[in-house]
């Protein structure tokens, strides 16, 4: 396919300046990936919950037949949607949307479920990976990156197994692929589509993975097709996965046929490099 010449340069290197301030927003806010701090993984019965800055649990996590419900502790200082937290509340994981966040001054948690097991998801907005934070280096802005790729659907119900960086597989539904070329040559790229969400997730790896880039691939979202079936594939807009910030995520790795065999200059390079 050929690069979309929909767009000037200028108006292009605008919009990709203003994902770019977005997205740095959200990685360093509160809620953002540099403030998670732990990932516990929860079991059936009582699981004390000890969180940043106290020796004392501020209550229990209580799971019985994958339902999880929290215990406040007396006195524990939490707040559950801007209010004080007294008693008991049930835990929605974040499978099914929204999950419930529990809050202590700078600190947060939430049950987030994977491989059909729930774990404790902490976040600090004060950590020192918040702190020390310093920008991410990217390629140069290039509208010959932003390329339009025909949508090739798949059967419905395709789902792929896919690896992970905590090594247990998660199953991604795959409504189908998106066909492209670069300098030419013909190349495709499976994708998925998460719960919750419209726009199709590309999971790739490309040559610069091995020194540029994060090794273990970046990520990309497009808006679905329309009617003429053409996506646009803007790697000016390819980023580094949660777990190039934090080592408590369970991040999705490129499925064997999303490995590019070509340099992808395009979209952030390797945090911290």
């Amino acid at each position: 396919m050929r690069p979309m010449a929909t767009t000037s340069s200028s108006d292009h290197r605008r919009e990709v300046a203003a994902w770019r301030t977005a997205r740095l927003a959200k990685l360093t806010s509160p809620d953002g990936w540099l403030a998670v701090v732990a990932l516990e993984w929860l079991h059936d019965g009582d699981n004390p919950v000890v969180v940043p800055g106290s020796d004392v649990p501020v209550g229990s996590i209580e799971v019985d037949a994958g339902v999880a419900s929290f215990h406040a502790a007396e006195g524990s200082g939490l707040t559950w949607d801007g209010k004080d937290l007294v008693g008991t509340v049930e835990l929605h994981d974040d499978a099914g949307g929204e999950p419930t966040v529990l809050r202590k001054g700078p600190v947060s948690f939430h049950v987030i479920r994977r491989y059909g097991t729930l774990a404790l998801r902490v976040r600090n907005g004060e950590a020192e990976a918040i702190r020390s934070f310093r920008g991410i280096e990217h390629y140069p802005v290039e509208l010959g990156w932003r390329i339009e790729a025909r949508f090739e659907p798949y059967e419905e119900g395709r789902t792929a197994e896919v690896g992970t960086v905590l090594g247990t597989p998660e199953i991604y539904p795959v409504p189908g692929a998106v066909a492209f070329a670069i300098e030419g040559e013909p190349y495709r790229l499976d994708v998925f589509l998460e719960d919750g969400e419209s726009d199709l997730f590309v999971v790739f790896g490309d040559e610069t993975n091995q020194s540029e880039t994060f090794g273990g691939g970046r990520y990309l979202y497009t808006p679905q097709a329309g009617p003429d079936g053409i996506v646009v594939l803007d790697f000016n807009r390819a980023y580094n996965p949660p777990c190039a910030f934090t080592a408590h995520v369970t991040c999705p790795l490129p499925l064997p046929q999303n490995r590019l065999p070509v340099r992808v200059e395009a979209g952030e390079k390797r945090y911290g490099s």
